[in-house]
């Protein structure tokens, strides 16, 4: 019962994150400035953003609903603090002020941040660790999408 409601309770901060930071990036990819960007030939299709922000976001609350069940220590909570405000924080700087290396480092720190949870938070929560792929394999796809407009813009 623990673990469901940490669950919910993350559901509701993950999925405020993502509402946060779409509010943040303002119109974001319908603007001049991304539209007329050199992006990677990689990049998806818009619609495919919202599945994966939402499969994402499902896994990862379930994840941490495990993980804090088991350890609710003033680290994790540090560690969800950074994870949340790297996220949200990406997209204000990335889509509206268009600082495309900051955006760059930024999110190279939420995936490195996601990889350490992956390898060193999770020895609690074993089986439950692969609900953190879905958001590693997003980011590391992310993170290149951002460095080939910094490389080709």
């Amino acid at each position: 019962m623990k673990q469901l409601k940490l669950t919910i309770l993350f559901l509701i901060i993950n999925f405020g994150g993502l509402v946060i930071g779409n509010w943040l990036m303002e119109n974001g990819p319908m603007t001049d400035w991304y539209i007329n960007l050199n992006k990677a030939p990689w990049t998806p299709p818009g619609w495919v953003f919202g599945v994966a922000w939402t499969l994402i976001m499902i896994c990862f609350s379930i994840y941490l609903g495990k993980l804090f069940s088991e350890e609710n220590s003033k680290k994790m909570k540090l560690f969800i603090l950074l994870q949340f405000i790297l996220n949200v924080s990406w997209n204000y700087i990335f889509f509206n002020q268009h600082l495309v290396l900051f955006g760059l480092i930024t999110i190279s720190l939420l995936t490195s941040l996601l990889f350490y949870y992956f390898f060193n938070l999770s020895s609690k929560v074993k089986n439950y660790k692969y609900l953190l792929l879905p958001y590693m394999i997003w980011l590391c796809i992310a993170t290149s999408l951002n460095l080939y407009i910094l490389i080709h813009n």
